[in-house]
């Protein structure tokens, strides 16, 4: 992926992924859709001609508008979309679905000069309109295999993709992926923004997938999606849970706000099947709340015996671990591996083992369970690179770069890197502005607990002072190191991020590692809207080579790249989310 493609905005995002052919639909069929499904639309003005306007694409975004689309107009957190209804105007929409507050602007701003249909549920509403004009429907596109919790969406749909591609490239047939790190339709990708695109895109995107012959496609599916109805007027054929640990409280309130969100995904009218990790109480929590077909998955070191597929012979193999999967119904045993270090890269691995093993024939994947079964056992699938996600940079010491930004990930992250080190563990953390700061302190009593020498930077502060996200981390590190027996762990403060990765170098031996965490494949840094280049993988290899300590086959260039040597301010509509 180059640097040129990181910089792509939102609005080029959704301009890059559009389908060419799209029969559309008209105002008058889109108000009658609306009205056939509960939202009671109010078109302005009312007149024949309203009616026979005709509807191409759908965007929200002011600067993806084309010729001939609807701009759905939502309110966001700083701003109204109507506030820009001139751009979307002057781009050639056709005509603005929004609520009642974006109607009042449209109408103070420009007039009824085009068609406002006004709904009380915009959001909400947004999907089901897209899908009217792109022609999706439940049996047009591609399944869909949907992945939602707290750790472990990104890697879990990669495993998803993987598989799904051993399987499919035999008889011609290309998948998806659409994800925190980007977006694949076939052998075309771009960057992306958020974890979950808004409605209007992933409609847009549906379309695009059954257009370039895509037969499935892994999605990672956020709270923040579910919250705010991204998924609307989609429909999965398998979705599966990972796990729910503390984060992002900062939006649901509360632990049980969280949960609520997550379970959303799990109802019938959403999901054909749903497969669930039950290594705890959120996730047999989980499996009781889902409707449909449900089935549990045992991952953890003693599996639960009342789940329908357990994992069992976790053993090494290479960087990772080989394991099987056991059905106690069927007593069916299959074996696999992953080459991605960590016991919870076996559970990520497991779940997309059993999704796809769920699919029923009603998915139209088109291959039977022993072509499955073969894949599992013998093509390897689960042995990617996963950027950012215990990506091995460095091999003495072995420095890795990986996401882990929450209390739960820090764990996982930090146990998997002491089962390989024979030295010791150099943590690098930060957290990010304007999220959940109550995991802050718990973040840094886990580094000073699983690390011999913990060095706290910067993350992305957002519009937060970066001092005090860092000293949220610190307080959790300080109360820790002066009330329990932590012997000689090392803390340092040391800001900006790129002088702390050269300070984590500088103190490393060969045998030591490594652990950069918190950003994985990110690229900029957003201090208060502007977003300054840095990337922890090329930031850490070059720190190594500086040292004169090998690096990964793969790692990174180090040589300055000229399209990412300049600041860029993020618009309103830009942002992501991770949940």
């Amino acid at each position: 992926m180059s640097a040129a493609e990181t910089t792509l905005s939102v609005a080029a995002q959704d301009r890059v992924f559009r389908p060419r052919g799209v029969v559309g639909a008209s105002v008058e069929e889109l108000v009658a859709e609306l009205t056939a499904t509960g939202f009671e639309p109010l078109v302005t003005p009312v007149g024949r001609d309203v009616g026979e306007v005709r509807l191409t694409g759908a965007a929200m975004d002011p600067k993806a508008v084309g010729p001939g689309d609807l701009f759905v107009a939502v309110a966001g957190s700083r701003a109204h979309g109507a506030d820009f209804v001139m751009t979307a105007l002057d781009a050639g929409a056709a005509a603005i679905l929004t609520d009642v507050a974006g109607s009042e602007r449209v109408r103070d701003r420009v007039g009824y000069r085009i068609p406002v249909i006004e709904v009380r549920r915009v959001r909400e509403a947004a999907g089901p309109s897209a899908a009217l004009i792109y022609g999706n429907s439940a049996s047009s596109g591609p399944a869909l295999f949907g992945v939602t919790g707290t750790n472990g969406k990104t890697t879990t749909t990669y495993f998803l993709r993987s598989l799904l591609d051993e399987l499919l490239r035999p008889h011609q047939r290309a998948t998806g992926l659409i994800g925190t790190i980007e977006i694949a339709s076939g052998e075309d990708r771009i960057p992306s923004k958020m974890t979950t695109p808004e409605a209007v895109q992933l409609h847009s995107l549906m379309a695009l997938f059954r257009e370039a012959g895509v037969a499935a496609a892994a999605m990672e599916v956020s709270s923040h999606a579910i919250s705010y109805q991204r998924t609307s007027g989609l429909f999965y054929a398998v979705a599966g849970f990972t796990n729910l640990t503390q984060d992002h409280l900062d939006l649901h309130g509360s632990m049980e706000e969280y949960f609520a969100a997550k379970a959303a995904l799990f109802a019938r009218r959403r999901t054909r099947s749903s497969v669930v990790i039950v290594d705890d109480p959120w996730g047999w929590r989980m499996a009781e709340t889902a409707t449909g077909h449900v089935v549990t998955l045992a991952t953890a070191e003693t599996p639960d015996p009342a789940a329908d597929w357990a994992v069992t012979e976790v053993r090494p193999h290479l960087l990772g671990s080989a394991f099987t999967l056991y059905n106690r119904h069927t007593r069916e045993s299959i074996r696999s591996r992953t080459g991605l270090p960590g016991r919870f890269n076996v559970a990520n691995a497991a779940l997309a083992a059993v999704m796809v093993l769920t699919a029923d024939e009603s998915t139209g994947l088109g291959v039977s369970r022993r072509e499955i079964v073969a894949a599992l056992e013998q093509a390897d699938p689960f042995t990617i690179s996963v950027p950012g996600r215990m990506q091995v940079i460095g091999t003495a010491p072995a420095a890795i770069v990986d996401f882990a930004h929450n209390p739960d990930a820090m764990i996982r992250t930090l146990e998997a890197a002491a089962s390989t080190s024979k030295g010791k563990t150099i943590l690098v953390i930060g957290a990010a502005g304007e999220r959940d700061s109550a995991k802050r302190p718990l973040m840094g009593a886990i580094a000073v607990r699983m690390a011999d020498h913990v060095i706290i930077s910067d993350d992305d502060p957002h519009g937060e002072d970066p001092a005090q996200i860092r000293a949220g981390l610190l307080e959790g590190a300080r109360e820790a190191l002066q009330n329990e027996d932590l012997g000689s762990t090392a803390l340092e403060e040391i800001s900006p991020r790129r002088e702390a990765i050269l300070r984590a170098v500088e103190v490393a031996r060969p045998e030591d590692t490594i652990i950069l965490a918190g950003r994985g494949h990110e690229v900029h840094q957003d201090f208060a809207g502007t977003r300054h280049p840095i990337d922890d993988r090329v930031e850490l290899a070059r720190a190594l080579r500086l040292r004169g300590f090998p690096t990964a086959a793969d790692a990174p260039d180090t040589e300055p790249d000229p399209d990412l040597a300049m600041t860029t301010r993020l618009s309103p509509a830009e942002g992501g989310d991770t949940a």
